[in-house]
């Protein structure tokens, strides 16, 4: 791969991180509502999971998911199933908790990262799209072009949302006495992603 070529992908990458979505949502609302460790260990989750959609789309597996109607269709109705479990859990959190940034399960966080990306269908669609538009069709071992493309894109994402998690801990400093709003934001936040997947189409 041209250096230009991974130039202009990092670029776009590191936009389209940026840009407000659910991720980056979540990211920040768990760091306000537990500190940046939280928030970290949720981005190392949520980019795990991407690690495993890169492979999918390396190897094919992600098109095959693609084409099966059932297959599309069991994982966005997961996704939304999860996300709506996620809510309840939210609610169900503890003011303590919330007043203490450092009482947390970080197990837990990190696989629910990994579950939320693993099942988006919107993470794969986005994939599927994206990382093949910087493959070089010339050179024969594209599923490694591919590996790569989606190991820098990780790369940058973990460090852009390191970085949200940060400067939101530092609002959750000057938030502190609104804590106890701050679990129905997170509700909220994850209804909102899990709704918005109900209209996720081929």
């Amino acid at each position: 791969m041209e250096l230009n070529n991974l130039l202009y992908f990092l670029t776009t990458a590191i936009i389209l991180t940026i840009m407000p979505g659910p991720d980056m949502l979540y990211v920040i609302v768990q760091s306000i509502s537990f500190g940046k460790k939280a928030g970290i260990i949720l981005a190392l989750g949520l980019c795990t999971g991407l690690i495993i959609h890169t492979i999918a789309v390396a190897f094919g597996i992600s098109t095959i998911i693609y084409n099966s109607n059932f297959a599309f269709f069991t994982l966005k109705y997961l996704g939304v199933i999860y996300l709506f479990y996620l809510a309840i859990m939210a609610l169900k959190e503890s003011d303590i908790n919330l007043n203490n940034n450092e009482q947390f399960n970080k197990i837990h966080l990190y696989r629910k990262g990994i579950m939320m990306n693993l099942l988006n269908p919107k993470v794969l669609l986005f994939f599927l799209a994206f990382l093949p538009q910087f493959v070089n069709v010339k050179n024969e071992n594209t599923s490694m072009q591919m590996i790569v493309l989606g190991i820098i894109f990780i790369i940058q994402a973990i460090i852009v949302f390191t970085i949200i998690s940060v400067l939101a801990d530092k609002i959750f400093i000057k938030l502190k006495k609104y804590t106890k709003y701050i679990k129905w934001i997170k509700a909220g936040v994850l209804l909102l992603i899990g709704i918005s997947l109900l209209f996720v189409n081929k």
